[in-house]
């Protein structure tokens, strides 16, 4: 609900799941009056897994429609070129075409936030009668991490991943992906939401645990 007038604000979804894919929370913040529409999907796979974590950003803010869409990856891609080639170089020709798309912008992220992410990320501001082009590319990412979910990862990239620590990485990795200090769209939308509920928010991004709202305790 709107902190500001206790207005309908809009939603939180989780789901949580015993095998692969640990939990999946959608986020919908709607405020009409600021001409804001935001959806967040965040899919995380198990602690000790090397699938990714897929994500899509769906969002208009004052007519000016964005998206973000990434497979977040679970070691350093910096380090691991098996894991490297095995999980992300299936999306190097679809994100080609999206990067070469020619009304498609670049939106202003800065350096810490797109460490945190992959280098296979899109993230776009598009123009609202051009939105709907975006459908490929999601369904692209969506398909290819369904595939990897689906069959797992090669023996080679398994081998690459043995002196990873899985859990640990994905703990620090997802504190910091969801910190106010690197996303300072958390800070953004306080004001409208109050504090309370948008820690809740992001704790539940944080964390596979469930975190109760506060009003049902």
């Amino acid at each position: 609900m709107s902190a500001i007038d206790g207005s309908y604000a809009g939603v939180s979804r989780i789901f949580v799941g015993d095998g692969v894919v640990k939990k999946v929370v959608y986020h919908a913040i709607v405020a009409e009056k600021i001409g804001l529409d935001s959806h967040m999907i965040f899919a995380f796979t198990e602690p000790e897994s090397g699938i990714p974590h897929w994500t899509f950003d769906s969002v208009v803010a004052g007519g000016v429609y964005a998206f973000h869409l990434d497979l977040i990856p679970r070691a350093d891609l910096g380090t691991n070129l098996p894991y490297m080639d095995g999980v992300y170089a299936p999306l190097t020709e679809l994100q080609a075409a999206d990067r070469a798309h020619p009304t498609f912008s670049e939106p202003d992220i800065g350096p810490r936030q797109r460490s945190v992410m992959s280098h296979w990320m899109l993230a776009y501001r598009v123009a609202e009668d051009e939105y709907k082009n975006i459908d490929q590319y999601v369904q692209g990412y969506l398909d290819h991490w369904f595939t990897t979910v689906e069959t797992g990862l090669s023996d080679e990239v398994l081998d690459s991943l043995r002196d990873t620590d899985l859990p640990a990485r994905d703990a620090l990795n997802r504190s910091m992906i969801f910190n106010r200090a690197v996303d300072t769209v958390w800070d953004m939308v306080t004001p409208l939401l109050g504090m309370e509920q948008t820690e809740e928010m992001r704790l539940d991004l944080a964390t596979n645990d469930v975190i109760a709202p506060a009003s049902s305790s």
